[in-house]
């Protein structure tokens, strides 16, 4: 009996070094789940979802704002405010898909199906509670479409408008990525950092995309200093770490050996 109470103070000890709720893992998937389906669930109501998302809100308060001079509560007022704007940039996302993939055929099987928009979706219903400074939250919600989807977007990035993930799986945005308008990217693609010391936190590491840029599969662009041009093509399996003009291709040329196994 005294080993037991041992080992329990031992593990009580390390509990209170780091304030943990596991709890609140479950509560943010559940907001979040409920938050996706608030927009577009024709068969949620609006009103009684609002008020389940202020519960979901407050629990999250309780669980996750561990500094009480913060006011955590007052965010969910201008937060749920910000809802109509960030449901018309999905709708644009989700047109941008329906117009890039051939094979998709409607609105709702884009936003029923499509791995790429939920990813989105979440990223863009995330990234207006981080920049609330709403403790961790951001990120389960952005961890929880990653293991959903295996699309990774950090929810600090910027992305435009009409953003089209097509496939997905793979895909990384990383944290200082900035996206500008009707940019299209495939599965495998990496935006990241050239280095990932931790004194370069506070600074731009990702690189910049701008309008109407296509990359496609397994592409990889590094560098908080490279800028893809607008109108620009980066072909599958490129490696860049330096800016591209605008109006460029970027192609890597695989050296392919046929043998012939007949001779």
């Amino acid at each position: 009996m005294k080993n037991i109470d041992h080992l329990v103070s031992q593990i009580n000890a390390y509990k209170q070094q780091i304030p943990l709720p596991i709890k609140l893992k479950e509560v943010a998937e559940k907001f979040t789940d409920l938050l996706f389906n608030v927009l577009f669930d024709t068969q949620t109501d609006a009103s009684e979802g609002i008020n389940a998302l202020h519960d979901h809100f407050d629990k999250m308060v309780t669980l996750a704002c561990w500094n009480p001079f913060a006011n955590c509560q007052s965010i969910c007022k201008v937060y749920l405010s910000d809802l109509p704007f960030i449901l018309e940039k999905l709708h644009m996302d989700a047109k941008a898909i329906l117009e890039g993939d051939p094979a998709s055929r409607t609105l709702e099987e884009v936003y029923l199906s499509y791995p790429g928009f939920y990813a989105v979706a979440i990223y863009r219903l995330a990234h207006s509670l981080h920049f609330l400074n709403f403790p961790l939250v951001p990120r389960l919600m952005t961890e929880y479409a990653h293991s959903k989807t295996g699309i990774d977007i950090h929810r600090g990035a910027s992305i435009g408008e009409s953003f089209c993930i097509d496939h997905g799986t793979g895909v990384v945005i990383g944290e200082t990525a900035v996206i500008r308008n009707k940019v299209k990217i495939y599965q495998g693609v990496t935006l990241g950092a050239l280095s990932v010391k931790k004194e370069m936190a506070k600074i731009k590491r990702h690189p910049t995309i701008e309008d109407q840029v296509t990359i496609y599969a397994n592409a990889t662009i590094l560098g908080g200093k490279t800028i893809i041009g607008s109108h620009s093509i980066i072909g599958g399996n490129t490696w860049v770490t330096s800016s591209i003009p605008p109006n460029s291709s970027v192609f890597h040329t695989p050296e392919i050996k046929i043998k012939d196994n007949a001779k």
